[in-house]
């Protein structure tokens, strides 16, 4: 397989597993609070990629620690905890669809701090992909009065947290391998995560068979979601660039939708339009 079909292959793996990370997300949230299902995930991603990764962090010299710190912070610890939290209020799928303002900010990102060059269509598909995140929200507000809409916010600063990484990525680590990074990324963060977690209610909660079902959704999540799915994500922004690799975003809220559905989650006809326009945004903005 040459390069540029590897590189496509990722990409399909890739939404395959994160299209499916926001419906166990929910499963988890079922017997756990959003706190603990955030802490689970990286807990379960940590001791996953310390045990296969362990040797790649001799790979980190002492000035990349910084920056391996600094993105295990936005890549991975806070989005896990506002994902968790936002989809408490807001449907699984609502929040897939979100999730894909990633490379339009990712861009706009990449423009004001980090410098990069871009064209005006890229900035079009920016402002076409915020109308689309409108009528998606306003929509759903309306036709959900149960759903507290305001929770999406959490959302976009999460996906603001993504594109902020993957800028530090591509700038400051990407002569280092994508294993060495997200093992590292996760061995910052156990402790911090086993710190929050110990400080909840999971004591009481561990003996309850639901609690012990979600517990295992969350498992999955960790080593499959976050665990396998970052080293293939951190190989094909060193294999591509960081807008192709936020691109995986299109393609995550139609599997997610689809599990949506199976899981009786509904849009309406404007959400399904508003949805459609930020993916047409995030075409114009990544397009080369």
């Amino acid at each position: 397989m040459d390069a540029k079909q590897l590189k496509w292959a990722y990409l399909f793996v890739l939404s395959l597993i994160w299209g499916s990370s926001f419906i166990l997300i929910k499963r988890g949230l079922v017997g756990l609070t959003a706190v603990q299902v955030g802490s689970f995930r990286i807990i379960f991603a940590a001791l996953f990629l310390l045990i296969v990764g362990f040797k790649s962090l001799k790979k980190i010299s002492r000035r990349q620690w910084k920056f391996v710190a600094i993105t295990s912070v936005f890549g991975t610890f806070t989005p896990a905890f506002l994902f968790a939290i936002a989809e408490t209020q807001v449907d699984s799928s609502i929040v897939a669809i979100l999730n894909s303002l990633t490379p339009l900010n990712t861009l706009v990102l990449g423009i004001i701090i980090f410098g990069i060059q871009f064209q005006k269509r890229q900035v079009l598909g920016v402002f076409v992909g915020l109308v689309g995140c409108l009528l998606l929200v306003l929509s759903g507000a309306s036709a959900h009065p149960g759903q507290d809409y305001y929770y999406v916010i959490l959302v976009v600063i999460a996906t603001i947290c993504y594109a902020i990484n993957v800028n530090l990525i591509k700038k400051y680590l990407s002569d280092l391998n994508s294993v060495s990074i997200t093992t590292g990324n996760f061995a910052v963060l156990l402790l911090p995560a086993l710190i929050i977690l110990s400080t909840t209610d999971i004591s009481q909660r561990i003996s309850l068979d639901v609690t012990q079902h979600s517990i295992l959704f969350v498992m999955i999540l960790g080593v499959l979601g976050t665990g396998i799915a970052n080293v293939l994500f951190f190989k094909l922004i060193q294999m591509s660039s960081p807008v192709f690799a936020t691109s995986v975003t299109y393609l995550i809220p139609i599997v997610a939708f689809f599990w949506g559905l199976l899981d009786n989650e509904m849009l309406t006809p404007i959400q399904f339009f508003g949805a459609f326009i930020i993916l047409i945004g995030v075409y114009l903005s990544a397009k080369k």
